[in-house]
Order: C-alpha cells, then sequence, then structure tokens
C-alpha cells in the first residue's frame, strides 16, 4: 500500500501464509532493497494506482522486479467490509489479490510518455494563468473607466496598460506586479514550448502527421 512517504508491504507465499510484512519509505530503490533482503524469488510484485504509482512501477521494473500496477476500485471491493481500514490491511488485501489473481491491471506509460504528458499539460496551464491575470487587469481597469478595446496580445498590451496608467500612480503600483507576474508567465511558456517544438522535431510519427494539410505540432503532437 502505497503513500507519499511510506509503502507498506505484505508477503505472502503460494500458500497464503505471510512471510514478512512492514515498511519502506516510498522508493523504488528503498523498497527493492527491503524486498532483496528475504532472498526469496517474487512472482509478481503488485502496486496499488495512484499519483507515484508509475514512478513506482517503472523503478521496479528496471530492478528487475514483476511489478504490476492494479486498478483500486477492486480492492476497495475487497477492503470495504474490513472492520479496521489502515496501510497494513491494505498491503495484506493486494497480497492476496495478487496471490489468486483477482486483480485488473492497469497499463504504465513509460517515463519518456509521462514527461511528454506533464510537458503538454504544462505547457497550456501558463498560458491559462496569463491569459487570467490579463482578464484581471482589464477587469480592474474597467473599474476605474479604463477600456482596452479588442484583442491585444503579446507586447502591445503591456505597453497599452502601461500607457493607461501613467497618470494614475495608485493604479500603477496595483496593475504592476501583475504586470510582472504575466511578463515571467509568458517568458517560462515560451521555454516549455521551444520544448515542445524540438520533442515534436525528433518525433517520427509528429513530423509524418504534420504532413497532413492543415496539421501542426500542437495538433498532432501526443503519443
Amino acid at each position: 500500500m502505497v503513500s507519499l512517504a511510506e509503502t507498506a508491504i505484505c508477503v505472502l507465499d503460494e500458500d497464503g501464509i505471510i512471510v514478512r510484512e512492514g515498511t519502506a519509505p516510498s522508493h523504488p530503490e528503498d523498497i527493492a532493497a527491503w524486498l532483496g533482503k528475504l532472498d526469496v524469488d517474487f512472482s509478481r510484485v503488485g502496486l496499488e494506482a495512484g499519483s507515484t504509482a508509475s514512478w513506482l512501477y517503472n523503478g521496479l521494473k528496471s530492478r528487475g522486479l514483476n511489478a504490476i500496477c492494479i486498478n483500486p476500485r477492486r480492492l476497495r471491493a475487497m477492503t470495504k467490509t474490513m472492520p479496521i481500514k489502515n496501510d497494513r490491511n491494505d498491503a495484506r488485501a493486494i497480497a492476496s489479490c495478487m496471490r489468486v489473481g483477482w486483480v485488473s491491471i492497469v497499463h504504465v506509460k513509460s517515463d519518456e510518455s509521462q514527461e511528454i504528458r506533464m510537458l503538454l499539460t504544462n505547457r497550456p496551464t501558463l498560458q491559462t494563468k496569463q491569459i487570467d491575470i490579463e482578464n484581471e487587469i482589464r477587469g480592474t481597469l474597467r473599474g476605474f473607466g479604463i477600456k482596452l478595446a479588442g484583442r491585444i496580445t503579446g507586447g502591445p498590451f503591456e505597453a497599452r496598460v502601461l500607457e493607461a496608467i501613467e497618470n494614475l500612480p495608485r493604479l500603477g503600483a496595483m496593475i504592476k506586479p501583475m504586470l510582472i507576474a504575466r511578463a515571467a508567465l509568458r517568458q517560462q511558456c515560451a521555454v516549455l514550448h521551444k520544448m515542445l517544438l524540438e520533442t515534436v522535431r525528433k518525433d517520427r510519427t509528429c513530423r509524418r502527421l504534420m504532413t497532413i494539410p492543415g496539421g501542426g505540432h500542437l495538433r498532432y503532437h501526443h503519443r
């Protein structure tokens, strides 16, 4: 049973008898070391799907363990009748399910695929925060009768805002920190955008899809 700081472990033999149970830090190296001290061959090592499961799964696989990531929904059906719900009992339930094969296996993506997914997620996150700040600035200005007409992006937005608040020092003191934050978001978004372009250029499938009329590196980059 995996938690952010510590992982509860239960080892069963083929007859369902507990060989050993305990805890280890939630890191592939520590878990593998804990299991290695038993000096036994493990037919499979079960992990409940969660936020750190992919990292632990790939780490344990790279250390020669037959790790399997399981769907927690089926596990909950087994543990909900337990009188005491804790990590130790959850680990025992996972071990029991693994022993009899009563599991629903979850596909785990490679570390490379996980990194690309994060890149595709984090870039639009920065864009959204930038737009939120722009809308907040527009709303603040409207409260003082200042309207920025039309869609203004990039450098012109900051220039137009600074021009509008030039003779309003108190309003400027409130708006300028927002502009600084927006500029930082734009800069870091450009960093992620460059990383995305480099990833697309190296991906054969993406380059092939980009040959489709109307296609582009952002639209077709998916793995």
